[in-house]
């Protein structure tokens, strides 16, 4: 299944070699295992958006590999990408950019062609096949019809899918520079938060490093820097992972204050269930 990851240090800019490339279980080990397209989003210093994504794996792309060392922003999401709607395409890798903001997205939802009549001319934005870049196009349209609340879009977006469409899950990570949403929904797949304090564990010495049997983070260049970190496993090495609840949504605001709330509290009209028996394994 796809991996999510975001992370955020607020106003400060961070290089970005970290869990791309540097960890023992990096992005670029992952692509072995989600071979259908890696990417990574992040924002220049006028807080442009920028995209480097292939639908190939992290490990065969010079490229991917070039741009991760020298990317610097203040907020990141990266995704690696086990494709299960649209085929693999740059148009449809992971992350995707509208309005100035960056989505990515773990999980699928069904009848694309009701949620494409409710976009009306969003549906516009979008340029692959996907459900997850529809599902930001929604978000889209929801941040104009709530005067630019990113916060109630993303809830808007997620009920309006939930009550009208089959659904696994609507994991998805939202940011602007120096801003990240996350959205656990329902509870088929993990999502997890850490609010890290500049200079904790063993960061002094070595950098954050956080690992697990399927990914791991490095985080060089946050040693001295505070930190929100949302991933799709609670990575080893670091104490104060917390799961998100189902339906919870955590904004981390520029000045890495974290505001958190259920938004979703009823599962999905049509929830399609996964094969594993525990909800809450990382998936």
């Amino acid at each position: 299944m796809c991996r999510l990851l975001g992370l955020t240090a607020g106003t400060v800019r961070v290089r970005a070699t970290f869990w791309l490339l540097d960890a023992p279980d990096s992005l670029e080990v992952q692509s072995h295992r989600n071979a259908d397209g890696s990417g990574i989003g992040f924002f220049d210093a006028v807080g442009t958006p920028v995209l480097d994504k292939e639908p190939e794996p992290a490990f065969g792309d010079a490229e991917f590999i070039h741009e991760a060392k020298r990317a610097e922003s203040t907020t990141f999401v990266s995704h690696v990408r086990l494709a299960t709607a649209g085929g693999r395409t740059v148009a449809n890798t992971h992350p995707f950019a509208m309005d100035g903001r960056v989505m990515a997205h773990n999980g699928g939802f069904g009848e694309l062609a009701r949620l494409e009549a409710r976009l009306g001319p969003y549906a516009g934005r979008v340029l692959g096949d996907t459900d997850s870049e529809r599902y930001f196009a929604l978000i889209t349209q929801q941040v104009a019809a709530h005067d630019g609340d990113v916060s109630a879009a993303i809830t808007a977006a997620a009920r309006w899918i939930a009550a009208n469409l089959p659904v696994t899950s609507l994991n998805a990570l939202v940011a602007m520079p120096g801003e990240l949403w996350a959205l656990r929904y329902p509870d088929q797949h993990a999502l997890h938060i850490l609010e890290r304090p500049a200079g904790a564990g063993s960061a002094a010495e070595n950098g954050l490093r956080v690992r697990s049997s399927i990914s791991s983070v490095h985080v060089p260049a946050l040693d001295s820097a505070e930190s929100v970190v949302v991933a799709s496993e609670r990575l080893d090495g670091e104490s104060g992972w917390r799961m998100l609840a189902p339906g919870e949504l955590v904004h981390v605001r520029p000045d890495l204050s974290v505001e958190s709330a259920v938004v979703l509290a009823e599962p999905p009209a049509r929830l399609v269930p996964l094969p594993s028996p525990n909800p809450n394994i990382d998936t």
